[in-house]
């Protein structure tokens, strides 16, 4: 029997990071599943809820990661996971949506807010600021889950809400 396991990692952006986790990992007999990792500014954030072999503590795996000299000057944090493993149906991405424009605050908030007027799930969320010549450009990107039956008001909301902030916004299923 396995234990399952959240592995997170927050520390500065080096090149073979990945590479050096995900094989330490391996090493250790550890399965990857749902993973997710971001280049932060210039910090990296690496999680992962991971099945640990029999005989693997939480507690071995934090201290092998922290000896990797690429995660070196980081936090690492390895805690037992207690929820499901397995996400449910309205984990299932059936929309990507891409907004961008100006920089403003509340821009993710006010998003949000759209999608969860109509029962949707934001599965996955990414933004950044892109530096340009006429000032930085703030790029969000949306996995989403939205009900079938609400998937077109949905959108249009978001589109609406976008479009007051002056922001364009594209949609396509996934």
């Amino acid at each position: 029997m396995s234990d399952t396991a959240l592995v997170q990692i927050l520390c500065p952006d080096r090149t073979g990071l990945i590479a050096a986790v995900a094989g330490r990992l391996h090493d250790l007999g550890v399965n990857l599943g749902d993973t997710t990792f971001a280049v932060l500014g210039a910090g990296a954030e690496f999680t992962s809820v991971c099945e640990l072999p029999r005989g693997v503590s939480p507690q071995t795996v934090e201290e092998d990661l922290r000896g990797l000299p690429e995660v070196e000057g980081g936090k690492v944090t390895v805690t037992s996971f207690s929820l499901p493993d397995v996400h449910g149906p309205s984990a299932k991405i059936t929309h990507r949506i891409e907004i961008a424009g100006r920089d403003m605050p509340g821009l993710v908030a006010r998003l949000a807010e759209a999608f969860n007027e109509f029962g949707a799930n934001i599965v996955r969320l990414n933004s950044e600021r892109i530096p340009g010549s006429g000032g930085a450009r703030y790029v969000t990107r949306i996995a989403a889950w939205i009900p079938e039956n609400k998937t077109e008001a949905c959108l249009a909301t978001v589109a609406n809400t976008a479009a007051q902030m002056n922001l364009t916004c594209k949609a396509v299923p996934a």
